[in-house]
């Protein structure tokens, strides 16, 4: 992305879309039970708070009545359905894992087959997005934590942490290709979750060759384990090569997401909160999801930068918009161009 003399000024930025994760799977309801809706009505309840707070992007999980995670896509159309009713010009985001915290002490933290992976494609209501990972990728979602950010929760347990510090995110070729594919054939739009400059590489790659054509809109997700983690020199070499086209957010671990976020707003970049990224404030103070959304407006108000509602959002991330093919693709993001068959030199991008 480039930054020209006057980019750092609120009135030449698009308006912050706040993205919010509340649902926080990885977490038990006792782990925060103040915080962590379980019934259906709490569950869009809870969506209508973050809407009113701030938040027009839900990034959505679904609870049983028990409180496990539900992996019952029934109960994801049940939720959708919900929240689109209570607050429609919400972006209904969905976690595209649809995996949760082990069910039995000890069990594995393990994504669906990918045949099931698959079928959130076939979601009715239909999500705005769906999050893809790209290349298969270690998620040891617990190396950034220390013992003061799980305190009191069920990361204690020795085998739940143990299963969280092996987590993996399967993400191959064939598998990213197939649910691209059927994504892009239902209208909903990929959001990216990517843990690093290569895998931009390979979203840039699948752009070239046309498997993907729709707006990009991406989240750099620095939570290490495998992913970056929260070093503003990783961050700065990301946000560099994201095309200008794009639609960049920033999401951290703990208290790391409160700087990233305001780096993130001063920058002119988009913001994710919420309890699945992080319990914490001040340290050793708890803060939840509707409180850290309103945190982060205010920081956004002091920085001058305006707050985008439900339809400036969808503008933002072209909700519904699909282009032809790799060409107006590549124009529309700001890359340069595929070279062309004899062409020598560096292919240069092509005036509107």
């Amino acid at each position: 992305m480039n930054f020209l003399d006057d980019s750092l000024l609120p009135e030449n930025q698009e308006k912050l879309v706040i993205t919010v994760a509340p649902y926080g799977p990885e977490w038990e309801p006792a782990d925060f039970p103040e915080d962590i809706a379980v019934t259906m009505e709490e569950q869009v309840q809870k969506a209508v708070d973050c809407y009113n707070a701030g938040a027009t992007v839900l990034h959505l999980h679904v609870r049983e009545l028990d409180g496990k995670g539900s992996k019952r896509l029934s109960k994801f159309n049940e939720l959708i359905a919900g929240v689109k009713a209570a607050v429609p010009d919400m972006i209904v985001q969905v976690g595209g894992s649809i995996s949760f915290s082990p069910e039995g002490e000890g069990a594995d933290a393990k994504w669906l087959s990918d045949d099931a992976r698959h079928m959130l494609a076939e979601l009715t209501p239909q999500p705005d997005q769906v999050t893809i990972a790209i290349n298969t990728n270690q998620m040891n979602v617990v190396e950034l934590m220390s013992e003061d950010d799980y305190a009191g929760t069920s990361f204690q347990r020795p085998a739940v942490y143990q299963a969280y510090r092996e987590m993996t995110v399967p993400a191959g070729p064939g598998w990213v290709e197939e649910h691209l594919r059927r994504l892009q054939a239902a209208g909903i739009q990929p959001h990216f979750q990517l843990a690093n400059v290569a895998q931009l590489e390979t979203v840039e790659r699948l752009i070239r060759r046309g498997v993907f054509t729709g707006p990009f809109n991406l989240t750099w997700v620095a939570i290490g384990g495998g992913f970056d983690g929260p070093n503003p020199y990783n961050m700065m070499e990301f946000i560099r090569r994201v095309p200008d086209g794009a639609c960049l957010t920033l999401e951290s671990i703990m208290r790391n997401v409160l700087p990233v976020n305001t780096m993130a707003i001063a920058m002119g970049l988009h913001a994710r909160v919420g309890i699945e990224d992080n319990l914490w404030g001040r340290k050793g103070e708890r803060m939840g999801s509707v409180q850290q959304i309103e945190q982060t407006v205010r920081i956004a108000r002091e920085l001058g930068r305006e707050v985008a509602n439900g339809q400036e959002a969808r503008a933002i991330y072209k909700i519904g918009t699909q282009y032809r093919d790799a060409d107006e693709t590549l124009a529309a993001l700001g890359y340069a161009p595929n070279r062309q068959p004899g062409q020598r030199g560096n292919p240069l991008r092509r005036a509107a």
